[in-house]
């Protein structure tokens, strides 16, 4: 197949496409490479995807020397012209929408990022879809959108069953309008879409905004680590190569009617965030340095998912317990791999 992946210069966008890739899929990758955070992490994943950062213009093609089958494109969402350009001539059977202005914290100081990324850049995906006749398109949702149910903080896991109308970050609220806007356009236009709700995903290549990175470079470094909520918060921390094994799952699907489908994807074993600094400071060897804090707005106190809806559906069952995550993670952070140790 012909597949656009977004976000490819991301964390889980570079795995997918690399997965994707190993299958004999044609895939185009696409990016605006950022400065949410470092760009150089950004350019290590293109590279080691084979895509040579210093040939890198917007709006122009780069093939990777590693995968023939793999083109890159540095380019907007918001930028509709482009983007209908791009599926005028490529003519995508799929689309894998994994980009996005990620960050729960950073949308309560940045909200215009979230709207254009998150918003319009959906929007103009959405559209392209419509028109260029793409078959299925299957796109990231968040476990953020559970939020402020009447589930938090006490009955877990979460459903996709569950409401979701109250969420408690603009990033959040972003995500639940997309898993709306995609159920408009299978209902309206036809479109086949499908949202997965990620939950805490980490692992080598990961973001380093998210408590992996940040706590193993202050653990590392012998720097204080923040322990919000004074460490009572859990979250269903899934490791990267169990979520793009269920990812590629529901990529292979050809779905029989146009609807919008939505599932959770985690690990479904929620750890406490004090197990989880235990585990980072056997695998680094260094004890933490705790400064305990209190609640962060937009934060939520628990992430567990209930995965049976896509274990029934697509057989999925993650297989990575997080002390065997946290040390391929620790590996990785430690090795010459990582252009920010």
């Amino acid at each position: 197949m012909k597949i656009l992946v977004t976000g490819t210069a991301g964390f889980i966008g570079f795995f997918t496409a690399i997965r994707l890739l190993e299958t004999n899929n044609d895939i185009v990758g696409i990016d605006s490479i950022n400065d949410y955070y470092d760009q150089r992490l950004k350019n290590s994943r293109l590279y080691e995807s084979g895509v040579d950062p210093d040939l890198i213009n917007y709006d122009k093609e780069v093939r990777s020397t590693t995968y023939p089958g793999y083109r890159f494109i540095k380019l907007n969402l918001e930028d509709k012209e482009a983007l209908s350009r791009l599926f005028e001539k490529e003519h995508f059977d799929k689309v894998c929408h994994l980009a996005a202005q990620a960050g729960v914290r950073y949308s309560i100081e940045n909200p215009d990022s979230y709207i254009n990324s998150n918003l319009v850049g959906f929007a103009n995906i959405l559209e392209c879809c419509r028109h260029y006749d793409v078959k299925h398109l299957i796109y990231a949702s968040s476990s953020s959108v559970y939020g402020g149910n009447d589930k938090v903080p006490y009955k877990v896991p979460y459903s996709e069953d569950d409401r979701v109308d109250n969420p408690v970050s603009l990033y959040a609220a972003t995500k639940r309008a997309n898993e709306l806007l995609a159920n408009v356009y299978a209902r309206l236009y036809g479109i086949s879409t499908t949202g997965l709700r990620f939950f805490t995903v980490y692992g080598p290549w990961g973001r380093p905004d998210m408590a992996p990175f940040l706590f193993a470079k202050a653990i590392s470094c012998e720097e204080p680590i923040k322990v919000f909520n004074n460490g009572n918060l859990s979250r269903d921390f899934t490791y990267i190569d169990d979520i793009v094994e269920g990812l590629t799952k529901v990529i292979d699907n050809h779905p029989e009617d146009p609807e919008n489908r939505i599932y959770n994807i985690g690990c479904s074993h929620p750890v406490t965030l004090m197990e989880f600094i235990e585990i980072l400071e056997k695998a680094i060897g260094k004890k933490a340095k705790k400064v305990f804090l209190p609640m962060q707005p937009g934060d939520v106190y628990q992430t567990y998912a209930d995965t049976s809806k896509l274990k029934r559906d697509f057989g999925y069952k993650p297989t990575t317990t997080l002390s065997e995550g946290i040390h391929k993670f620790i590996q990785w952070y430690q090795s010459g791999l990582n252009p920010l140790k």
